[in-house]
Order: C-alpha cells, then sequence, then structure tokens
C-alpha cells in the first residue's frame, strides 16, 4: 500500500528512542522528510543519522522538552525554517512517574499536566494553522492503553492520557471540514524502556523477578507476547498517512488483545 507520505513534512516528538523512534522510522520509510525531536540531544542525534541512513531521505533533530513553551516554539519554528509546514504531526511524550493517587502531590500533579496535556494544546496549535489553510493534515497523538482501562498505580497516567482523547476527539471535530484528521492511539505492553521501568517497579514492589513479572503480564495478553516499537510505528504511519482518508475522531489500542473493554 502507497502511504502517500512521500514530500510530506512530519515532526514526531520523544522520538529518539521507542514508540517515537519506531514511528518516525516508518514515515521516513514511505518518503515523508522528518523532524525528530526529545531531550537528549547526543542519542537524538544518532538517531535522527540512523533513520536517514536506513530510509536514504532527510531527517532533521532539534532537542525539545516538551512541557517547556519556549522550547516547542523553537522546535516549531527550526521544522518550519528546515522542512516547511508540519503536514503531519506525531504527538508523543514520555509518561509521568508512577504513583497511587494518596502519594501525589501538587508538583507532581501539575508536571504531568504540562508534559502530557498542556504540551499537546500548545503543538496543536502551532501545527494547525497550516495544516487548515493547505486542506490537509494529520495529528496522531499516543496516549495509553489506559484510555480504555486505568492501569494499576498510575494516578497520572490515567488522568492526562483520558484528557488527551477528549482534546483530540474535540479537536477532530473542529477541523474535520478543512480536511485535517485528528486521532489517538494507545499502546500497550510494548516493550519499550518505559515498560521495562515499570515492570522493574513492580518486581521491587512485590519481591518478584523482572522476567516473573513480564510473564504475569504476557498471561494477560491473548497474543501471549509484549509487542514490539515497530508494531506499534505500522499502525501510528497509516493514520498519519494520505492512505487514511475516513478515520478521524478516533482511539485505537496497539495491545495484542490485552483490555477486553469494548
Amino acid at each position: 500500500m502507497d502511504l502517500e507520505l512521500t514530500g510530506r513534512v512530519a515532526l514526531v516528538t520523544a522520538a529518539s528512542k521507542g514508540l517515537g523512534r519506531a514511528t518516525a522510522t516508518q514515515l521516513a520509510a514511505e518518503g515523508a522528510r522528518v523532524m525528530i525531536s526529545s531531550r537528549g540531544a547526543d542519542q537524538l542525534a544518532r538517531t535522527a543519522a540512523e533513520i536517514a541512513d536506513a530510509t536514504g531521505v532527510q531527517v532533521e533533530h532539534c532537542p525539545a522538552d516538551v512541557s517547556d513553551a519556549a522550547d516547542l516554539d523553537r522546535l516549531l519554528r527550526e521544522t518550519r525554517e528546515r522542512l516547511g509546514g508540519v503536514d503531519v504531526l506525531v504527538n508523543n511524550a514520555g509518561g509521568p512517574p508512577p504513583g497511587g493517587f494518596d502519594a501525589l502531590d501538587d508538583t507532581q500533579w501539575q508536571q504531568a499536566f504540562e508534559l502530557n496535556l498542556l504540551s499537546t494544546v500548545r503543538l496543536f496549535r502551532g501545527v494547525l494553522p497550516h495544516m487548515r489553510e493547505q486542506g490537509w493534515g494529520r495529528i496522531v497523538t499516543v496516549a495509553s492503553s489506559s484510555i480504555k482501562q486505568p492501569i494499576e498505580n498510575l494516578t497520572l497516567s490515567n488522568t492526562f492520557r483520558v484528557g488527551l482523547l477528549g482534546l483530540a476527539k474535540s479537536v477532530a471535530l473542529e477541523v474535520a471540514g478543512d480536511g485535517v484528521l485528528v486521532n489517538t492511539i494507545g499502546p500497550g505492553r510494548i516493550a519499550t524502556d518505559r515498560v521495562a521501568s515499570l515492570d522493574a517497579g513492580r518486581a521491587e514492589k512485590t519481591g518478584q523477578s523482572v522476567e516473573e513479572v513480564r510473564a504475569q503480564s504476557e498471561k494477560s495478553i491473548p497474543l501471549g507476547r509484549y509487542g514490539t516499537a515497530e508494531e506499534f510505528g505500522k499502525v501510528a504511519a497509516f493514520l498519519a498517512s494520505g492512505a487514511n482518508t475516513y478515520v478521524t475522531g478516533q482511539n485505537f489500542l496497539v495491545d495484542g488483545g490485552m483490555v477486553r473493554a469494548i
């Protein structure tokens, strides 16, 4: 299938590794010119070079903290100057720290709000004028399987990921007439550093080994294994592509059937 991305400009945040990197790689493989961003400058530069070498397309990089408004302004400006207006936004950010409700203070709530929700609002504002003007755009927001089913001990993530869902749905309705499609995608147990860290934390809390924790998780997944970042990236790339012409305002899970909710 031709995803009709050749020459399109794609911005992918939190893309130096994991889900963001896999999605950026897939977009580049389909011919998009890509700007990737994350906080770690050295890793980001290596990732950009590796994706460019693997795909043969232009891959730019710009370090930025998505929770910092000035950083986001600079990222958007650099993207426009180096590549042009953003046609495709894959909005991704690291997860907030784990913890139950009683363990969280106002500072942690505010930081999670700025990282996972306000950053998305700012990125939407930054890319929508160009998309609406040209009558074409794709926005994919990376959330979590918690948009369907809360995850134990991830109160901050559970709260703000659902907020992302409401935001994306609302914006999708407003911009559909302008040719801009907006969707949300939630990973389940994908083999990333974030999930490895959560497994390690649960192992420490329960006295189990990391291998035992992972085995328990895999038993809850009908496909019987953790997913790969590449599998996630393929789904995200389709939603972000020209091949997607009639899907907007929706939310999807890439979870191997883990979440049973309809």
